[in-house]
């Protein structure tokens, strides 16, 4: 474990203005320039329009596509939105901004965690680096798994096994290289992804218009069939767990935090680039997600026969997508295959995307004495070599959608990611709050910082209530009737985060 003297006294963040700071480094400790000459570290290697467009659309994942289509027939369109809305502006928009104020000012390699284990105690460090390292490489799963479900759109015959292979070899390829090719490779990927949610919006306004070959301005027809479905219950308490399984299921599909928070580390410039993409959070979330979600609840009612059929029936990729659906219904028949290939793409930045976040957080635990030292290796191109490959081995788990039903295996990964995700997002909000009271006992005023989010203390006390009360009630449908398989699914990443706590001291 790393000693006292080789971190800066918790809480204290008055130390760290130098010229060198301002331009985006940090003075390195002994203990990290000797972990800089035997092992080598990251490069510097990713600029302000890759960060931006990681922010915008590196987690934008098969979910939003696909898995979508199983909460709009659960809760109805206008569920959707109040939960994505809930999500969206009470959770991860504050989050996003208190984040940000914290790496544009210490941006380490360590990542987030390692401030956790400044502002508030080395067991919540070590917790939360190992729970959203278990968070990333659910993620990997998640994505080759939906990878497989996509393929299968097209090509049923071939096994799942095969399509997971594919996806994997192309992610190691692009987290192998330097990390600028990394950069580039995920801003193409991430722009096409925001090309495609973009042209669904505006395919619905111009379908729902009349612009369709049945010239059938349907509008907002397909709420008819109910705006707002009871889940799990009847009456107004059924409407309100409705609202809330799709809160639940936003905090597996609006991410991005973390994003930023690892790549501090390897941004040119962090402290000018990290508010740049912090000022564009509340729009991505309402133009991304909010309008997006409102879209699809137009296009395809919550009660179709073919999107209810499809989920019953487990339909591979596109077929299930509630897009794809609504679109067949207006009798265009050229989309779905379009759209699938997109979705493919979409699942491949998210696996490369998370790969990259699993595998970073793996190598600021080892620089920070918290796992073996020689994950602490980097290529002369920067890359933590050992700490990607590790990564890709345990990811190898995604195989088991090649002895069961590929869609099956995909949400498995969705809830145990789900709860990882959030159980790391709470801790983030606990380290600002540390950040906040060493500022405050310090009389550091604005002036001091390179961003300031709006709103504290109260928003992040907000969002980190809502982040308690989701985290214990991520799987409140398994216990009626009780569901082994989802109770293991839905709760597992909370017993190993407070095992890993424990095993740490729990101080």
């Amino acid at each position: 474990m790393a000693t006292a003297e080789d971190k800066v006294e918790a809480g204290d963040i008055t130390n760290v203005r130098s010229h060198q700071v301002a331009e985006g480094e940090l003075k390195e400790t002994g203990r990290d320039t000797e972990l800089t000459q035997t092992y080598g570290s990251t490069h510097r290697g990713l600029k302000p329009r890759h960060v931006q467009l990681m922010a915008i659309g590196g987690s934008i994942g098969i979910g939003i596509w696909v898995g979508i289509g199983g909460v709009l027939s659960k809760a109805g369109p206008l569920s959707l939105i109040l939960g994505y809305a809930i999500w969206g502006v009470l959770f991860i928009w504050p989050l996003y901004l208190v984040v940000a104020e914290m790496c544009a000012y210490l941006p380490v390699r360590g990542s987030i965690f390692e401030l956790a284990s400044r502002f508030v105690c080395p067991s919540i460090g070590f917790t939360m680096g190992w729970t959203y390292f278990f968070a990333g490489l659910m993620l990997v799963c998640t994505e080759l798994s939906a990878i497989a479900t996509v393929m299968q759109y097209w090509d049923t015959k071939t096994n799942a096994a095969a399509w997971i292979a594919m996806g994997m070899g192309v992610c190691i390829i692009l987290n192998i290289v330097a990390v600028k090719w990394y950069g580039e490779s995920e801003f193409i990927m991430a722009s096409t992804k925001v090309f495609l949610l973009v042209l669904l919006v505006l395919i619905t306004i111009v379908t729902m218009s009349g612009g369709n070959p049945q010239h059938d301005a349907y509008g907002f027809r397909n709420w008819n069939d109910g705006a707002m479905h009871a889940y799990h219950t009847t009456g107004a308490t059924g409407r309100f767990l409705g609202v809330w399984k799709v809160v639940i299921y936003a905090g597996f599909t609006v991410a991005g935090p973390d994003m930023i928070a690892l790549a501090a580390g390897e941004i040119q410039n962090p402290r000018r680039t990290i508010p740049r993409v912090a000022s564009l959070i509340f729009y991505r979330i309402v133009g991304f997600y909010i309008i997006g979600v409102v879209a699809v609840g137009v296009i395809c009612s919550s009660r179709d026969k073919g999107l209810l059929g499809a989920i019953e029936d487990g339909k591979p990729g596109a077929g299930a997508s509630p897009w794809v659906i609504g679109i067949q219904n207006l009798g265009i028949s050229f989309l779905p295959h379009f759209i699938n290939a997109f979705i493919l793409l979409s699942g491949w930045s998210c696996g490369n995307a998370y790969l990259y976040s699993a595998s970073r957080t793996l190598y600021g635990l080892a620089r920070d004495g918290q796992a073996p030292a020689f994950l602490n290796k980097c290529t002369k191109a920067g890359v933590p070599i050992y700490c990607v490959l590790i990564t890709t081995l345990i990811s190898c788990i995604t195989f088991l959608a090649a002895s069961n039903k590929a869609v099956d295996v995909f949400y498995w990964f969705v809830d145990l990611t789900t709860t990882a995700l959030i159980a790391t997002y709470v801790f983030m909000l606990i380290t600002y709050m540390g950040f906040w009271r060493a500022r405050q006992a310090q009389g550091l005023t604005d002036e001091h910082f390179y961003y300031v989010a709006p709103y504290t203390p109260w928003s992040p006390i907000v969002s980190l209530v809502m982040g308690c009360v989701a985290l214990f009630f991520v799987g409140f449908d398994v216990f009626s009737p009780w569901d082994t398989r989802g109770f293991i699914t839905s709760y597992f990443a909370l017993f190993f985060a407070f095992f890993m706590f424990l095993w740490y001291g729990g101080d």
